[in-house]
């Protein structure tokens, strides 16, 4: 946290930080950011997006800030609190553009808030690289918003690597054809479990217990109930970071017995394994990484040592990846011209800690992880779209 200096902006709610040796000769590029900083979502915040933020205003500013206009110029957050409230959220937004008159924008966690702010982004023309946000219809958003870009995929692609994991461990007899599901009744989850039905039928699968909560729900225990009762081979949760937490938590007390275990957001963080330990072992959820490249290998340290958290093993380095995007087509273009970086990102790739970008029809649909597997210790990728280093899934052996 050393050179990390705060400034309240306004009645404790708008937050402006920058990082400085000393003093900042160039007028700041400032850059909006609406946050999960309390709520339900919070803890993904934290995980996810905060500490790469932090991360990325470091390395930018330590090399003397954003070069535009043939000088450099140093990057400054200004950000707000929404309290996981989309009309707080909207609220925010509109502040930053209208007031607060921010340069760009960086993206919002979780689906619903990224298709929510969707619109002010483009009144605004703030290119809005949106990456935690799996939807399929990117087609039709991007024909309305032509300033936003998907990172992870579609819905459709994300469903299709847990099914082809439940097909894998089904053909080496793993697993039989029974599957329990769960969604945590917001877009994301809404959208993936009304997929996931079509797709686990069209794979052989019967889904013997199909039941959805809402965001923030307390007690999930009468779920994992009804899903042991249903005696399926697999346990598949569209969830985000609380529900993912407290369904694998009921799972271990009702001793769910199944050979593939499946829980979506924040399956990935550290904080999952550090909390569950070697119960989780061979436990599914989204996303994955390779952890093995040199690259990644050196995000993840740098990561470690400016914000003091291990990244996740999914969105983190995605995420990170994103602001990569922004920072070289800002300094593509050369100027503070939102529709001209639009543009710049449209029609170029970019090199970051997960490879090479490029937004086909505004979606990098080539290069993602899908699923992963805690293994030793780590959550490595088991299932991908165009990365090509995933590893073959193997059967969870109970909770103990």
């Amino acid at each position: 946290m050393n050179r990390r200096n705060f400034a309240i902006a306004s009645a404790a709610v708008a937050l402006s930080f920058a990082f400085s040796e000393a003093p900042q000769a160039q007028e700041p590029i400032k850059f909006g950011m609406v946050a999960h900083l309390s709520g339900p979502l919070a803890g993904g915040e934290a995980v996810t997006h905060l500490p790469n933020v932090q991360l990325w205003v470091e390395e930018v500013n330590g090399r003397g800030g954003l070069m535009v206009d043939g000088k450099r110029r140093p990057v400054e957050i200004v950000q707000y609190d929404d309290k996981t409230n989309p009309a707080e959220h909207i609220k925010a937004v509109q502040r930053l553009a209208s007031q607060d008159e921010v340069d760009f924008m960086i993206a919002p966690y979780g689906t619903g808030f990224n298709i929510a702010a969707a619109p002010i982004y483009a009144r605004y023309k703030y290119p809005l690289v949106a990456v935690t946000a799996i939807t399929d219809e990117i087609h039709e958003l991007t024909a309305k918003f032509p300033n936003m870009f998907f990172t992870l995929g579609s819905t459709s692609g994300f469903v299709e690597g847990a099914t082809n994991t439940l097909k894998t461990l089904q053909s080496e007899g793993v697993i039989g054809d029974k599957v329990a599901m769960v969604n945590v009744a917001d877009a994301f989850g809404i959208e993936l479990a009304g997929v996931a039905r079509e797709k686990f039928k069209e794979a052989g699968f019967n889904i013997v217990y199909d039941k959805s909560y809402p965001l923030g729900t307390p007690d999930l225990s009468p779920v994992m109930k009804g899903a042991k009762a249903a005696a399926p081979d697999a346990f598949v949760a569209w969830s985000y970071p609380p529900d993912s937490f407290a369904l694998t938590e009921q799972a271990i007390i009702e001793d769910l017995d199944v050979k593939a275990f499946y829980t979506a957001v924040a399956t990935a963080f550290p904080a999952y394994g550090g909390k569950f330990g070697n119960a989780i072992e061979g436990n599914l959820g989204a996303g994955g990484v390779n952890p093995n490249t040199d690259a990644m290998k050196a995000y993840r340290k740098r990561h470690q040592d400016v914000t003091g958290k291990a990244p996740d093993y999914w969105a983190s380095a995605t995420y990170y990846s994103a602001l990569q995007v922004l920072e070289q087509a800002i300094e593509g273009v050369g100027k503070i011209d939102r529709e001209a970086v639009t543009e710049h990102i449209k029609n170029n790739a970019f090199e970051t800690v997960i490879g090479t970008i490029r937004f086909d029809k505004h979606n990098n649909s080539e290069r993602y992880w899908s699923v992963g597997q805690w293994r030793g210790g780590q959550f490595v990728a088991v299932a991908d779209t165009g990365m090509g280093d995933s590893v073959a899934p193997v059967a969870k052996k109970g909770w103990k």
